[in-house]
């Protein structure tokens, strides 16, 4: 019983769907056209197909797999960004993504806006925003960015200032997509050392990466996917292992 109670990420068979146009539509009046005659004919797309798997409190697991493997798809239906075709997943805690570039920011306001905009949007009050401004702008390394939009930042700083303002406290869960990838090799060292951080205090990490290297540092565990099937679940070496010789076959 006590072994279920530490799960705090459930996958349970999750199939995730798309419908994608099958012919080419130019225009919005020949799209509305064909919505009100029923013409539309769509090819449906399995992303993900049939996923199970638990992570429990304090672990470290990565998803791996090419471009279009469904990663990504996977990573949102665990954030609850979307709703499973089939299947369901369970979440037990706070979960802090970081799942794509510069989300939750409003690319018209300065930096010092949205750091108090996207602490909201991630359940920090006002005072506890203030508190750790100067903390979170350290850490990002954008003192003398703080009142230029955001929308004039590269991603890089762009990836600093979301990090930052996401792992400002210790999350239950964090759910990291690619972001490092835009970083400079200093500050992606910056933030392995705070995720080890992390992890030593408890945090669950579900992790996204090509670089394999980084899987292999953080992760314990990962899973393997591949055009929406999960080919390998199991400790991070063997399933890396198994996943870089299959790169090296084609």
């Amino acid at each position: 019983m006590e072994a279920e109670n530490d799960v705090v990420i459930s996958v349970n068979d999750v199939t995730i769907r798309f419908n994608l146009a099958s012919e080419k539509i130019d225009n919005l009046k020949e799209y509305v056209i064909k919505f009100l005659k029923k013409e539309l004919l769509f090819q449906e797309f399995l992303a993900v197909k049939g996923a199970s798997f638990q992570i429990k409190r304090g672990e470290a697991w990565a998803l791996v797999g090419s471009n279009g493997s469904g990663k990504s798809t996977l990573l949102k239906a665990i954030c609850g960004i979307l709703k499973p075709y089939k299947g369901n997943v369970q979440i037990q805690g706070k979960i802090s993504p970081l799942l794509e570039l510069g989300a939750g920011f409003d690319i018209n306001l300065t930096a010092r806006e949205n750091i108090y905009l996207n602490g909201t949007i991630l359940g920090h009050s006002m005072a506890f925003m203030r508190e750790h401004f100067d903390e979170i702008v350290e850490f990002a390394e954008l003192q003398d960015f703080l009142d230029s939009p955001v929308k004039n930042f590269s991603s890089g700083m762009r990836a600093r200032l979301g990090f930052a303002v996401a792992t400002i406290v210790d999350p239950d869960i964090l759910v990291v997509d690619e972001i490092l990838a835009v970083g400079d090799y200093a500050f992606q060292q910056k933030c392995l050392a705070r995720m080890d951080k992390m992890l030593s205090g408890g945090t669950t990490l579900l992790f996204v990466s090509h670089s394999i290297d980084q899987v292999r540092r953080l992760c314990d565990h990962a899973v393997w996917i591949n055009k929406g099937d999960i080919l390998k679940i199991g400790e991070v070496d063997e399933v890396c292992d198994a996943y870089m010789a299959s790169m090296q076959k084609k």
